[in-house]
């Protein structure tokens, strides 16, 4: 391959990872005309339009994805090779993408920020909407470098990391009808229920195991963020089941009654994921781990808490 071709291929990297030819030319130092420029002669050179305007962005053609596909992670392991990847959180400049659903972001953000303002002032953390489904899709795309959510199933080219096992509790207004007595799996099942669904399904674990003891419920009301669910349990009569996570933070209000399911539900796994090019990042490596302490040590705390005060 000739050397022209080759920086080329560098070029049409960056402008796929950052779907903008002005910031691609930003990353590079380029100026915007010559990265403009090297993409007419990649259009004449690989017969094909490759990019097109969206907004402020480009989206690549078909062409372009299946081409990016082939190349991308040679590329990688080339400039690897070439140019080792070193970082130092005190000096990196960079951007951090992450997909995370809004009870991980609530829960990450404020320690993570408070982090880098300390200790990486010149890195940015830019959250990206969240769902079970798209979770390969944004790490192939490399439009994400980590995905925070379920990673109990096996993904081709996705590497994960286990963080936490999830444990739920059953959530209802104070002066609920339901609180007067003990919660039984009937009674539970008759109740009005809201159901967080980040995709808009409406079956649940919890469902599956009322199937099991002939029973069902009615999903009165579903919502697409965790965050939305507790305000509306306070003002009405639906119930929900909820992570234990989610629930820490309502306990001072007085406004919530907090039970132990009256059913076992199963856990699901919590993990990061990300993909298998990015495996040797020393800086997605460092923000891992950074990431795992902060669950760790804010998880424990408020799990327990939560157990404390269903039990006093």
């Amino acid at each position: 391959m000739r050397t022209q071709e080759l920086k080329l291929l560098v070029i049409f990297d960056v402008i796929m990872t950052e779907k903008s030819i002005t910031l691609a030319a930003e990353r590079l130092a380029m100026t915007q005309p010559a990265v403009s420029n090297a993409v007419s002669r990649m259009r004449v050179l690989w017969k094909d339009q490759l990019f097109v305007p969206d907004g402020r962005k480009i989206q690549p053609t078909s062409y372009a994805n299946n081409f990016w596909d082939k190349v991308r992670d040679s590329l990688r392991n080339i400039n690897q090779a070439i140019e080792p990847e070193e970082f130092e959180e005190g000096s990196a400049q960079r951007t951090f993408r992450v997909a995370l659903p809004d009870i991980a972001l609530d829960a990450l953000w404020p320690d993570l920020r408070k982090l880098f303002e300390d200790e990486a002032p010149g890195l940015n953390l830019h959250a990206v909407p969240y769902t079970i489904a798209s979770t390969k899709p944004v790490l192939d795309a490399a439009d994400v470098d980590l995905v925070i959510g379920q990673g109990n199933r096996s993904l081709e080219n996705i590497c994960t990391e286990h963080l936490f096992d999830t444990s739920y509790v059953c959530v209802m207004r104070k002066g609920h009808p339901l609180t007067n007595k003990p919660l039984t799996i009937e009674a539970f099942s008759k109740a009005d229920h809201l159901l967080i669904s980040l995709s808009g399904d409406i079956s649940s674990p919890v469902d599956q195991t009322l199937q099991q003891s002939g029973l069902t419920r009615r999903i009165a009301i579903t919502v697409n963020s965790f965050s939305s669910a507790v305000p509306i349990i306070k003002k009405t009569d639906v119930i929900a089941i909820l992570p234990t996570d989610l629930v820490h933070n309502h306990l001072d209000n007085n406004e919530i009654a907090v039970f132990h399911p009256p059913l076992d539900i199963p856990h699901s796994s919590i993990s990061m994921l990300w993909h298998k090019r990015q495996s040797s990042d020393k800086g997605l490596i460092w923000l891992r781990n950074q990431i795992k302490r902060i669950f760790i040590e804010r998880r424990t705390q408020q799990v327990q808490a939560v157990l404390d005060f269903i039990d006093s």
